[in-house]
């Protein structure tokens, strides 16, 4: 895939995504949404931080099977249950996002949301790429 980033400079910087990503490819791959699963299907970890790193692995692990890579993704959308939580672990997510995904920023989304599909889940992540 080739990927343009696209931030005009009419609007505010962005941090930790792009406003704007034109992609160009042959395959697209639609990422069904990830929380913090672990193989025998629980939730793991009980902060958003952990919860946060174990979505993004497994959205990863998806996207690594279909072929594709972090750079790859186009669009990723974050539902969090709490996005003043979200915003106060903003730094600890991007380290994470940083060390499982690079600095190949998507445009992104954060979506607060009153609960996801498992009571425990804090966090899911969803996104689409475009591979080569």
């Amino acid at each position: 895939m080739t990927a343009e980033r696209v931030n005009p400079p009419e609007l505010s910087p962005p941090t930790g995504f792009s406003h704007a990503v034109v992609a160009t490819g042959t395959r697209v791959v639609f990422l069904a949404g990830q929380t913090a699963l672990d193989t025998d299907g629980r939730i793991t970890g009980d902060t958003l931080p952990a919860q946060f790193e174990q979505a993004l692995s497994n959205l990863l692990t998806a996207l690594r099977a279909a072929g594709g890579t972090p750079a790859d993704l186009a669009r990723v959308t974050v539902y969090a249950t709490d996005v003043a939580a979200y915003r106060a672990h903003a730094a600890d997510l991007g380290r994470t996002w940083r060390a499982l995904a690079g600095r190949d920023y998507p445009a992104m989304a954060v979506v607060e949301v009153v609960r996801l599909w498992d009571e425990r889940a804090l966090v899911e992540i969803d996104g689409f790429a475009v591979l080569p």
